[in-house]
């Protein structure tokens, strides 16, 4: 029976399965059944913010308060009623936390196309692009789970570096990073090491994750929470993935007007959001929509050359972080629920990437 994963959007650690009636397949669409898919720290950012920037809207649940959470990763067309999707190839992208998916491929080319379901388009298009695995240039068959556990949130990490980097940094020479396990942060050192080398890589994360995130050997430092009161008062920027109001300030504070830009990105400490009202010291910071900074990307080196860009720091990413990550492969959606639930409680292991087969 197919079956679909509804989240209460007010507690979204609260998650049940569901039987998933599907209906009639429509003029032009196709079927896709969900292969597999990771579960990380950043689709709880999804869940988290998914009203903020509709990522509720993507795979409408059609109960009131319950929504579906995106995944990232892998299906094969069960079933098309389109000319130029054939029944078994397979696809990359969006995928909701489900066993199926209907999508109304347009745009359709040799190595993708976009949904055009029509309850998508008010969402950006970053979101609504599938890869045809049969002449995708990303796909690797022996890296499908890495793609699937680094890929969205390696491009996030690309994203942020690009951006530093059109800025000149804001004059900084110091880059400070909370949640220094998540794999979006580890992406942002790996690409500021190899494109803007003279930037020290600082990376913030818990006690306990403090040998882990040493033994990656991305950062040049690696400071516990506790000891933020320890950075260097040198020009820096800060990208906070945790959404610790209590670590952000701590960074604000200790580095003061030495501090040139702060942004916010992921959220991966789940309860810690909300501060004392008081403003930070320092600059106000801003939220990065990855999206939004894909187009300036590409608008700078054109689409070929983002690609090319892209795929050369994917390249170095991979092989700097095989073994650091071990896959966890699962069967069924409970497993996906197992998994995201002990993500949203901060109870994941970041030596561990979740890869789920429903």
């Amino acid at each position: 029976m197919p079956q679909i994963v509804h989240v209460e959007k007010a507690n979204i650690a609260n998650c049940t399965l569901v039987d998933q009636a599907l209906p009639p397949l429509g003029e032009n669409q196709v079927r896709l059944k969900v292969e597999s898919f990771a579960v990380t720290a950043n689709n709880v950012t999804y869940a988290v913010i998914g009203d903020m920037f509709g990522y509720w809207n993507f795979f409408p649940a059609g109960t009131e308060g319950q929504g579906v959470v995106p995944m990232w990763g892998h299906a094969v067309v069960e079933a098309s009623n389109h000319a130029e999707i054939a029944v078994g190839e397979r696809i990359y992208g969006y995928l909701p936390m489900a066993t199926h998916l209907d999508v109304a491929p347009g745009k359709v080319s040799a190595g993708s196309f976009t949904d055009l379901t029509d309850y998508r388009q008010p969402m950006s298009v970053f979101y609504n692009q599938y890869s045809r695995l049969n002449a995708d240039p990303e796909h690797d068959p022996a890296r499908e789970a890495q793609r699937m556990i680094f890929g969205p949130l390696f491009k996030t990490g690309f994203l942020i570096e690009a951006m530093f980097r059109r800025e000149s940094w804001f004059g900084g020479e110091q880059l400070v990073m909370t949640s220094a396990s998540s794999k979006t942060s580890m992406a942002l050192a790996s690409v500021t090491r190899a494109k803007s080398p003279g930037v020290k890589r600082v990376g913030l994360t818990s006690a306990g994750n403090v040998g882990f995130v040493e033994g990656t050997g991305l950062y040049d430092q690696v400071i516990a929470y506790a000891d933020v009161a320890s950075l260097a008062g040198i020009p820096s920027v800060a990208v906070d993935f945790a959404g610790s109001a209590a670590v952000l300030r701590s960074i604000h504070e200790t580095l003061g007007a030495a501090l040139n830009y702060s942004c916010t990105v992921g959220v991966t400490h789940i309860g810690e959001r909300v501060g004392n009202g008081e403003a930070l010291p320092g600059p106000a910071p801003i939220l990065f929509f990855a999206p939004d900074h894909a187009t300036a990307t590409v608008k700078e080196l054109g689409p070929k050359g983002f690609s090319e860009a892209v795929a050369e720091s994917w390249a170095a990413f991979v092989g700097q972080t095989d073994g650091v990550v071990e896959v966890s492969e699962r069967d069924g959606l409970g497993a996906a629920v197992d998994a995201f639930v002990a993500t949203v409680a901060g109870k994941a292991d970041p030596a561990v990437g979740y890869v789920v087969r429903p």
